[in-house]
């Protein structure tokens, strides 16, 4: 049987990653209309190229959290799975770039960065 405890300390890992991710998601949207409202009151391109960089540093953040959300997830399921509860780990599995790029590809990361990225591009370049 496996240990409750430490099945509920991981889930509390995994709603803190996907609690963080729901904020960055906020901080993104408040922060493109700032910068890219500057970038159009003030006929400014800097706004703009600077909302660039910062839809991409958010998203790659955001993604690294799903990755790691989703390395939890996999720790829950195989410790979930044990039947020997005598030893147990908080450890989830390495994330590497591969599973960050993975985790950038999924429509909760690409849906909602993409079409920043691209409005902000849009801006950027005077369309």
């Amino acid at each position: 049987m496996p240990n409750v405890n430490q099945l509920n300390m991981i889930q509390a890992v995994i709603n803190r990653l996907a609690g963080n991710s729901f904020l960055l998601k906020g901080w993104t949207v408040t922060l493109m209309a700032g910068l890219l409202g500057f970038a159009s009151a003030n006929s400014s391109r800097g706004f703009a190229l600077i909302a660039v960089f910062v839809v991409i540093v958010l998203g790659t953040l955001d993604a690294y959290y799903l990755a790691l959300e989703r390395a939890y997830r996999e720790l829950y399921d195989r410790e979930a799975a044990r039947q020997d509860a005598t030893s147990w780990t908080l450890k989830a599995p390495p994330v590497g770039r591969g599973d960050v790029l993975d985790a950038l590809s999924s429509i909760s990361i690409s849906g909602l960065y993409g079409a920043v990225l691209l409005v902000t591009v849009g801006v950027a370049i005077g369309v």
